[in-house]
Formats: structure tokens, C-alpha cells, sequence
């Protein structure tokens, strides 16, 4: 027996053996689902806005303060969750995390003021923050185990679920009350946290599996260094953030206002940038695998640019429209790519600081453009998206060499 237990050891080199591919393959499909619950429970939420806003009877003023509290919670949520995941493990958060989540999301239609919708929000944002930062951990630890770039079909599953949530929404808001609506999106969250959780809380975060002819990854660097380059991971974050959020809040507008496009027209352009980013995402594991990651991010920030030039300069709704759809496919991945290399750097921690970069600038987004919109013009301040996707891909540019080095060699390799 301690021959064969020699023999064992010298086999896997002292390791915990990788877990096996059934077990990975099962990891992955329950991420998925936690990352297409997470885009279903907001998007649920989100479309349920105007008739919170007449229950509680707040101006809208006093329900742009309480919608604050969602922005607020997420903040102050995901640098304690990076903590967090680096003591008890990303899968046992992730799952705490999403049945928060659901809960909270049955919160806002028993508040009837302003400042109760509000308080509740922070708790809704808390747990927000935290799923998000918990199970993109958990998928980069499960991309290194893989060994493929697979992280961009997380947050294509986000897109899908977004997308499926509005859409049900849409079709429940004339027979459903808002508190049976979110009542229902609890019962959802809860079934799939619970199936999609036991599967995660079964299975430990696996560990990547070293080569044969190289040595595993290491992700220590120096302090000052390390903190450097996930600040480099989260401005590149931020920058494809501050596009979606601009998207999101001025894009019907400035088909409306500028292009004159009818208001049913105009209330297409989000959907055509939401859809385009959902199937560049989708394809994003063979763009990752054929270009590389540096490339990727570069190629994407100049197509996001040069997209956004045309959907904010454009004479015509039907160019504009275009645009918009390009830049979605240009900014599609470089938000999974950036909060990826982060993780891959300094694990949870890098993964919770990239996020609250990228939240910053979602946040940064809708009130900078409002600003310049007053002081210039709509247009131009849309031209904002297109700058910041280029500073996107000059710094990964600029920073390619360092990254690849201090992510061990892996910031470009494309995976197989």
C-alpha cells in the first residue's frame, strides 16, 4: 500500500486531481444558469419600474433618489464579496447570493414610499452586486480548469436571460399585478438557485490543470503591479460599461430628438444593440480561440468606435440603427474578457475590483451624457462611446506585453 500511494503521488505531483470532465460540464451548465437568472430577475424588475413608481406615489425625482439604492448596494457589495469568496469559495456565495436576489426582488411592491422603495433597493443592489462578482469567480476558475475561453458565453447567457425577462414582462404587465409579477420571479429564482446551487455547493472550484510542458500559472506578482494591471482590467471594464449604460438611457432618445424617428422606431435602437451584443457574446469563445485575447479586445474597441461614430453622427434613423448594432458586436466582449483577466491575475479580488469598475461606468454613463448633451449637443455627446471604446483598445494595446506576463503567459493564449 505505501508503494502504491508513491506511485499515486508522483503521478498527480502532490495535486488534487482535476476534477473529471462530466463534473466540469455539469459546472458549467449550472453557471449558466445563474448568470441567465441574474439578467432574467433585473430585466423582471426593471420593466416593472412604472407601476412601482405608481404605487408609491413618488415624483420622479424621488424615484430616480430611491433607485439610487439599487447602484448603491452593488458598490458597497462587491469589493466585501471578492472577500468573501477568497474565505468560504465562489460557489457557496454565488448561490447565497441568488436567493438573496430572488427574495429581495419581492421587496419593492410591499413599500409605499419613496424612502421604503429605496431602503429595499439597497438590499436588491446588495445581492446584485454580490452575484455578480461571485460567479464571474467561480467562471474563472472553471475557464482554467476547461482550459478554453469560454467566459464570454456567461454573459451571453445574462443577455438571453435579460432579454427573456423583458420580454416576459412585456407580456404579463397587462394581466399580472407588479407584486404577482415579482412574486412569480421569486418562485423562478428560488427553483433555480436551488437546482443550479446544489449542483455548485457539490462540486469545490476546480483548480486549473498545468500542461505537461509548462509550469501552472502563478498569480501572485508583486502588490503594487498586480494592483496596477486589474486597475488596467477595470478601465478597460469601465469603458464598456459607460457604453451600455449610455445606450440604454439616451439611445431611443436620440433617434426621437434628432432623427425624428417615431417613438416606436426609436424604442427599437436599445433592442438592436441588446441583441447584437447577446450574439457577439455568443460567438465569442471562437473569436477568443481564433484571435486571442489582446486582439479580441483591440479589434472589439475599434469596432465599438468606429459603430458609435455612425449610430451618434449618422443623417438617417435606419444608419443610426446600424450603428448601434455594430457597436454592440464591437463591446459584446470586452467587458468578459477584462473582468476575466482580473480574476485570472488576483482572483476574487481582481474580479470584484474590475466589476466595480464596470458598474462605476455604467453608472458614469447616463449622467455624463445628460451633462454634455445640455452644454453641446445629444449627438455629440454619444461621440463620448465611441472615444472611450478606443481608449479600451489602446490600453489593451498598450499593455499587452506586461498582461501576458503577469497572467503567466495566459493573457493571449486562445485556449483548445
Amino acid at each position: 500500500m505505501p508503494t502504491l500511494n508513491k506511485i499515486r503521488t508522483a503521478l498527480i505531483g502532490g495535486r488534487r486531481p482535476a476534477p473529471a470532465r462530466p463534473a466540469l460540464r455539469r459546472l458549467r451548465i449550472a453557471l449558466t444558469l445563474f448568470f441567465a437568472l441574474d439578467g432574467f430577475l433585473f430585466a423582471g424588475w426593471v420593466v416593472r419600474i412604472p407601476a412601482i413608481k405608481e404605487q408609491t406615489g413618488a415624483s420622479a425625482g424621488a424615484l430616480g433618489l430611491a433607485l439610487l439604492g439599487v447602484s448603491a448596494g452593488a458598490v458597497a457589495t462587491m469589493m466585501v464579496t471578492g472577500r468573501l469568496c477568497g474565505r468560504l469559495g465562489s460557489h457557496p456565495v454565488t448561490v447565497a447570493a441568488a436567493i438573496l436576489m430572488s427574495l429581495g426582488i419581492a421587496l419593492p411592491p410591499l413599500t409605499h414610499s419613496a424612502l421604503a422603495l429605496g431602503l429595499v433597493l439597497l438590499v436588491f443592489g446588495a445581492a446584485y452586486g454580490g452575484i455578480n462578482v461571485a460567479m464571474n469567480s467561480a467562471a474563472v476558475d472553471l475557464v482554467a480548469a476547461l482550459r478554453r475561453p469560454v467566459m464570454p458565453s456567461f454573459h451571453a447567457a445574462f443577455s438571453v436571460g435579460g432579454m427573456l425577462g423583458a420580454g416576459l414582462g412585456a407580456l404579463l404587465a397587462g394581466h399580472l399585478s407588479a407584486t404577482a409579477h415579482l412574486l412569480l420571479l421569486t418562485a423562478v429564482g428560488l427553483v433555480v438557485s436551488t437546482a443550479a446551487g446544489r449542483v455548485l455547493l457539490s462540486h469545490p472550484a476546480p483548480r486549473p490543470t498545468p500542461s505537461a510542458d509548462s509550469t501552472e500559472p502563478a498569480r501572485k506578482v508583486s502588490g503594487g503591479r498586480e494592483r496596477g494591471l486589474v486597475a488596467v482590467f477595470g478601465l478597460v471594464a469601465l469603458c464598456t460599461a459607460y457604453g451600455e449604460g449610455a445606450l440604454a438611457d439616451w439611445g431611443a432618445l436620440h433617434l426621437e430628438q434628432d432623427l425624428a424617428a417615431r417613438p416606436g422606431v426609436a424604442a427599437v435602437g436599445y433592442s438592436v444593440f441588446a441583441l447584437a451584443m447577446t450574439l457577439g457574446r455568443l460567438s465569442g469563445t471562437a473569436l477568443l480561440e481564433r484571435l486571442g485575447q489582446t486582439r479580441l479586445l483591440v479589434a472589439g474597441g475599434a469596432t465599438a468606435a468606429v459603430g458609435m461614430l455612425v449610430g451618434s453622427l449618422a443623417p438617417t434613423v435606419w444608419a443610426a440603427l446600424a450603428g448601434f448594432a455594430v457597436t454592440g458586436l464591437g463591446l459584446a466582449n470586452i467587458f468578459p474578457v477584462a473582468v476575466g483577466r482580473a480574476g485570472a491575475l488576483a482572483g476574487p479580488a481582481g474580479v470584484a475590483a474590475a466589476s466595480t469598475f464596470g458598474y462605476g461606468g455604467m453608472l458614469l454613463g447616463p449622467p455624463a451624457i445628460g451633462l454634455l448633451a445640455e452644454r453641446f449637443s445629444l449627438s455629440s455627446a454619444l461621440t463620448t462611446v465611441a472615444a472611450l471604446a478606443a481608449v479600451a483598445a489602446v490600453v489593451a494595446y498598450a499593455t499587452r506585453r506586461a498582461t501576458a506576463v503577469d497572467t503567466g503567459g495566459g493573457a493571449d493564449v486562445s485556449g483548445g
